[in-house]
């Protein structure tokens, strides 16, 4: 037995490659397959079976593609109801690959459809010597059930059950590879190790450690982090099948004129995908801009509008193809073209530019210590509760969309995150709403603390 894990950073999503000597099955593959294709290959092995443990909610499957490349059937939750062609598993299933058994448990709980898989090596013993718990049971912690409206409860209680019916019984030695690690939102305080066993989280995982099933409910339902928009939108995406990426048109180079003609449909939008130091500097009126290196995927499923087309701004052709992977994997398809030439080229047209100043610790301290100045703190109400400046109000960035009207649009804003991009997001989203003078807090809370001013 062969089992190779793929992590896909900022999603924190794992993945796994499990083979024998001539086949190997793919467990909760990403969008973007080639990663499977390549290690298939590399090892020598045909990919025959696509395992998917849930309907995911903070990505876009790749089982679509990977059938459609490979020819492998697909084994999806038999409780999911899905719309593509597949083999239904649930409770009591079971399939082999070479000297490999599978056995399927159903444990809704995250999710009404989730299930895991057992394996074993017969070649070495029956016993089962492998859990892909998917997001039923994750390192150090448990899948948040409240990503059904109405449903937290249930779900919470029918975890509880299944995890100590059922998981609780595997052996020991059996080996957890999740479906998420440290950084998902799937979950609440997922360790940062990417496997573990279930001896080991018998022992440790504070949720398993709960034996008062009104308490662990409460636990699951009470103070968690927010769910982002995608997440409701990717289940739906998985159980039809979504697109396969080569039905999807090839991103467009356009020049700044045909790029401004495009710019002109109310269904287009514009992403600014580059640093937030080039954002402020100089970007085109009424863009989002979402920092490449920030949690990307994520933010940009969270508020970009799903039933808009996209143009992406970036420093060239190279960042603009990554973002499309990158929002791809999150159910962001429209997307139309990059500006070719960046926003050099569109100022040497004479097109219309915006600013947004980045202000240093220093600035940001002398700014809120005159008269005048609102400081939006829009870091999330735990990180704004372990410590902040004095005044600062809390919007998290994502709920500008939607608390701006609570702020006179003429008083000047600073907007603060931990170090600067969350903060550079929210300062677009008041740009596009009205508000007149923004800044953005360069270095966010970390620079202002290492500068050594207190909170």
């Amino acid at each position: 037995m062969i089992i190779k894990q793929f992590f896909i950073e900022k999603i924190a999503h794992s993945s796994y490659l499990i083979g024998g000597k001539r086949a190997c099955a793919i467990v909760d593959p990403c969008r973007d397959v080639d990663r499977y294709i390549a290690a298939a290959e590399e090892e020598g092995l045909k990919i025959t079976h696509i395992l998917e443990t849930h309907l995911h909610a903070d990505f876009v499957s790749g089982h679509m593609d990977l059938a459609d490349i490979t020819g492998a059937d697909i084994y999806a939750p038999g409780n999911g109801k899905c719309q593509f062609e597949h083999i239904p598993v649930g409770e009591g299933s079971s399939f082999s690959i070479e000297d490999m058994d599978f056995y399927v448990h159903d444990t809704p709980g995250h999710t009404p459809d989730c299930l895991l898989y057992l394996v074993s090596d017969r070649s070495r013993s029956d016993e089962p010597v492998v859990a892909f718990t998917g997001d039923t049971l994750f390192v150090g912690d448990v899948g948040r059930p409240d990503l059904f409206p109405g449903m937290a409860d249930e779900l919470a209680g029918q975890l509880y059950d299944n995890l100590h019916n059922i998981v609780e019984k595997i052996p020991d030695h059996c080996i957890v590879y999740p479906a998420h690690g440290a950084g998902s939102l799937c979950g609440k305080a997922m360790g940062a190790m990417r496997l573990s066993t279930i001896g080991y989280e018998k022992k440790f995982n504070p949720a398993l450690r709960i034996d008062d099933k009104e308490k662990f409910i409460r636990s699951l339902t009470e103070d968690m982090p927010p769910a982002p928009d995608h997440f409701s939108r990717c289940s739906d995406i998985n159980r039809r099948g979504p697109a396969l990426l080569s039905s999807l048109p090839k991103l467009a180079s356009l020049v700044p004129e045909d790029f401004k003609e495009l710019m002109d449909d109310d269904d287009i939008i514009v992403l600014d995908i580059r640093d937030y130091a080039g954002f402020g500097g100089q970007h085109i009126p009424g863009s989002y801009h979402i920092d490449i290196d920030s949690n990307f995927s994520t933010f940009a499923g969270w508020v970009i509008p799903p039933d808009k087309d996209i143009l992406l701004v970036g420093d060239d052709q190279k960042q603009a193809e990554e973002a499309v992977v990158m929002l791809r994997r999150v159910g962001i398809d429209g997307l139309v073209g990059y500006l070719k030439g960046g926003t050099h080229a569109w100022a040497m047209s004479g097109f219309d530019t915006a600013h947004i100043p980045q202000l240093s610790a220093h600035e940001v301290d002398e700014k809120i210590n005159s008269d005048g100045f609102l400081l939006m703190d829009v870091r999330s109400p735990e990180e704004f509760s372990e410590g902040h400046i004095l005044g600062a109000v809390n919007v998290p960035a994502m709920d500008v969309r939607e608390r701006f009207t609570e702020f006179d649009p003429e008083i000047p804003v600073i907007c603060m995150c931990r170090t600067g991009h969350r903060s550079s997001l929210a300062c677009s989203l008041l740009k596009q709403r009205g508000f007149t003078e923004v800044y953005n807090a360069a270095g966010g809370f970390t620079g202002y603390l290492s500068a050594g001013f207190s909170v």
